[in-house]
């Protein structure tokens, strides 16, 4: 599980992260190399969503989370929000959410992948606990349930 004690800063409420660059600050501090699990999802409604549902998702609310895409980074690797914002847009469709998890310590590549596909099916089953969800604006948002 990638909510376990490797992420403990991420969720431990400790770091006030209102924007992905606050999370770039709190990454990069970490005593143990961090890498940025990041699952890029589109909000979408439902084939047969009632005509309710579809206006409640017009107005920014509802809807089923689609992962579009995935990636790891090292923090230090990237400038701040806006140059991950330029890379998502070169690399794939649009996006509207972008869910963010952190893997403490040293990670071969095959455990990085496990982890990111763990994510993505977190993302798919909506089991959002212990992410950071963003906006295509780069700040943190609350989703409700």
């Amino acid at each position: 599980r990638v909510a376990g004690p490797r992420l403990a800063w991420l969720r431990s409420g400790l770091m006030d992260i209102a924007c992905f660059d606050d999370l770039l600050v709190a990454a990069r501090s970490q005593p143990e190399p961090q890498r940025l699990l990041l699952v890029f999802a589109a909000a979408e409604c439902e084939p047969d969503a009632s005509a309710a549902q579809l206006r409640a998702h017009a107005a920014g609310e509802g809807g089923v989370l689609r992962p579009l895409m995935c990636v790891d980074k090292d923090p230090t690797e990237l400038a701040d929000f806006a140059a991950l914002q330029r890379e998502a847009a070169q690399a794939g469709p649009p996006w509207s959410l972008m869910f963010a998890a952190a893997l403490a310590g040293a990670s071969d590549a095959a455990e990085v992948q496990r982890m990111l596909d763990l994510l993505v099916k977190r993302v798919e089953t909506g089991e959002l606990t212990g992410l950071i969800p963003f906006n295509t604006a780069g700040d943190a948002v609350h989703l409700a349930r």
